[in-house]
């Protein structure tokens, strides 16, 4: 099996394409040094240059009401729970302006399925803070929320999309993939957009010329050809349509009523992050998963294929509503990248520099020593 893994590996690394039977090759071993050398080494091709990034932005979950019930998740709640809510206007200023205070420039806001929420609320909501906030970029609704929308408002998905777009929603982020398989979607979801609907919702984002992020949450009752295949299935659609910006994967929380499904943690995370980097060979970057992993595993994922620490993430709920919380201040993702040895840089959501670039670093004085 060895000689079959190095071939693999060294085909990746040299910009050879991995067919689905390489890529459940690849899942067999569990040789982690060799799986992260190769990811470095084609992350290394890809971005040579002497920095890696963050960004700085804000989750926002304008509500907790949704019509979807997924076994894996503790955030949601129906229309009548005493706890359900919808944030006011008052309240999404006052958490945008704390964003734009502490040097954010984007909200990343994601609800849940809300059941009477109509289209136009929406577009009002969008419109509202694209006036107020105009340099601020809206990274909003999930797939299986937009999917929702299409169908609760009987329009063409075409149609939901661009009045969004019009109406100020800037980039899509990834969420809901969870893995892009129906057997898997089926098993752990319910009332949520299958694998078809959320790859055409991207689709058709991205034909509108919109970007948007894709994501995989992994360790809960997928095999690992199903992993594979959620991986092929987003390399298929960017080989199409060249919209993602950047994968980003995490290992699922146990709780709600996966409480026991053991948890994934830091070797199968790593493991799983660097064969994405070897098989998304379309995708440009690839996000560390701080959020779930703490600060060292986020911090060593620089080195298994990711180029970017991800966000400052001023708040995040859903996966702390699940128990898992790890927090870092700008300062200590900062140290995280300066310590693996490159230099830190502040990214938009295009993975575009908006820091003022940092000055050289002081010259050593250079005098001779000092002989006592």
């Amino acid at each position: 099996m060895s000689a079959s893994i190095d071939r693999i590996l060294s085909k990746a690394v040299d910009g050879g394409r991995l067919t689905p039977d390489e890529g459940v090759e690849l899942f067999r071993s569990r040789d982690l040094l060799k799986l992260g050398r190769a990811a470095h080494a084609v992350c290394s091709r890809l971005h040579p240059e002497p920095y890696r990034t963050y960004n700085i932005d804000r989750n926002i979950n304008y509500t907790n009401v949704c019509a979807a019930v997924c076994d894996f998740c503790s955030f949601y709640r129906k229309t009548g729970d005493a706890d359900a809510y919808v944030l006011s206007r008052e309240e999404l200023y006052r958490k945008i302006e704390e964003t734009i205070a502490l040097g954010g420039d984007q909200v990343l806001m994601q609800g849940g399925m809300h059941p009477s929420l109509k289209l136009e609320w929406y577009e009002e909501l969008l419109s509202d803070l694209r006036a107020r906030f105009p340099a601020v970029n809206l990274h909003a609704f999930s797939p299986p929320e937009l999917w929702h929308f299409h169908k609760l408002n009987k329009l063409p998905l075409r149609e939901v999309l661009s009045r969004l777009k019009a109406a100020g929603l800037g980039s899509i982020p990834g969420g809901g993939g969870e893995i892009l398989v129906d057997r898997v979607r089926k098993a752990i979801t319910k009332n949520k957009a299958l694998t078809d609907e959320w790859l055409e919702v991207m689709r058709v984002w991205h034909e509108l010329g919109g970007r948007s992020s894709c994501t995989m949450m992994f360790g809960h009752v997928e095999t690992d050809a199903e992993r594979v295949e959620h991986l092929l299935r987003l390399r298929q659609l960017q080989d199409e349509t060249s919209g993602f910006t950047a994968f980003i994967c995490w290992t699922m929380q146990p709780g709600h009523r996966m409480t026991q499904q053991p948890e994934a943690g830091a070797f199968e995370y790593l493991r799983t992050q660097a064969i994405s980097r070897l098989i998304l060979d379309n995708v440009p970057n690839i996000q560390s998963s701080w959020v779930t992993q703490g600060a060292k595993i986020g911090q060593v994922a620089l080195f298994y294929g990711a180029n970017d620490m991800g966000s400052l993430m001023i708040e995040e709920n859903v996966v702390a509503s699940a128990g898992t919380v790890h927090y870092l201040t700008l300062e200590e993702i900062r140290r995280c990248i300066r310590e693996a040895g490159w230099e830190p840089r502040q990214r938009d959501v295009y993975y575009r520099l908006i820091d003022p670039k940092p000055a050289p670093p002081p010259r050593a004085e250079r005098a001779l020593p000092v002989l006592a």
